[in-house]
């Protein structure tokens, strides 16, 4: 089986890098410069020069914020190049794993006494922000496509590589004596490289269709990045502020738990506890 991955150089690529690298499996990374997903002719000559038997598009747009004003860039990056992509799979008899994520759904604060567990994968989607809609819109698109496909939604993605929450709190931790941290905000952290463990499996059993992906229990800003200073021992006073107090250009989710009951039920495994998740992060980050 050999891979093709997109978006090389990003969190979620250089983790899937590693672990084909440490797994002996056939694969090519392609950065932006060599392969623009949202470039057509780039696509088909990538995928004739290497014929890969499966695609693992990591390339997104992911700047929340930054969306709200770039929405056309946002939208033909998450869906119009998806859709090209996903096409080109289905003519080729390509299997495509495309990332999704939790910004998909409506967030209500009431949905989490209606799904203490997490959105489940079937329930109707209601983005509040560009950034979720447009990767809502990917994934409609790849199944429209009718291509082979695994669409694995994540939540507060974390890793060893690039940028995110906890690079950014340990960074901050250290250069300030006070921090702001929202505590109203509901979900699940999911660590890169757990996701790339899991998606790896369910290839292997040849799953198809959209399942969720993240770490069990359920935490908030507030709760995670207190638990990143006390196990990184660095000393900060963290102030728990509600939403209206931090003011963000795009309106973020109340509560984004994921359901994963489906994704522990096909692996034949529990999804490891955030806790757990980032103890293993920040001991990666710090030896």
């Amino acid at each position: 089986m050999k891979l093709l991955i997109t978006g090389a150089g990003g969190q979620l690529s250089n983790e899937w890098e590693k672990y084909a690298k440490e797994k002996s499996l056939e694969y090519v990374a392609l950065g932006i410069e060599e392969l623009d997903i949202s470039n057509s002719e780039q696509v088909s000559d990538s995928l004739n020069t290497h014929s890969p038997d499966v695609i693992i598009n990591c390339a997104a747009y992911t700047l929340v914020d930054k969306a709200e004003e770039e929405a056309k860039i946002a939208d033909l990056i998450n869906h119009e190049a998806v859709k090209d992509l996903a096409t080109q799979c289905k003519r080729q008899g390509i299997k495509l794993v495309h990332y999704s994520t939790d910004y998909v759904f409506p967030g209500k604060k009431e949905d989490q006494v209606r799904f203490p567990n997490g959105y489940p994968e079937q329930y109707k989607t209601g983005p509040v922000n560009v950034y979720g809609a447009t990767k809502r819109d990917g994934e409609k698109a790849i199944i429209d496509s009718g291509c082979d496909h695994l669409i694995l939604r994540i939540s507060w993605l974390c890793g060893a590589y690039g940028n995110n929450f906890v690079k950014t709190m340990m960074r901050l931790g250290t250069q300030r004596d006070e921090l702001m941290v929202v505590n109203d905000q509901f979900g699940s952290p999911t660590f890169a490289d757990n996701v790339v463990d899991w998606s790896y499996k369910l290839l292997q059993k040849e799953v198809l269709g959209t399942i969720h992906l993240s770490s069990s229990g359920i935490t908030n800003w507030y709760e995670f990045s207190t638990s990143i200073f006390e196990l990184t021992k660095i000393s900060v006073k963290v102030t728990p502020v509600d939403s209206t107090s931090y003011k963000t250009i795009a309106r973020r989710p109340s509560y984004s738990k994921l359901d994963t009951t489906k994704a522990e039920q096909l692996l034949g495994e529990p999804m490891i506890h955030w806790k757990e998740g980032l103890k293993n992060l920040i001991k990666e980050l710090t030896t």
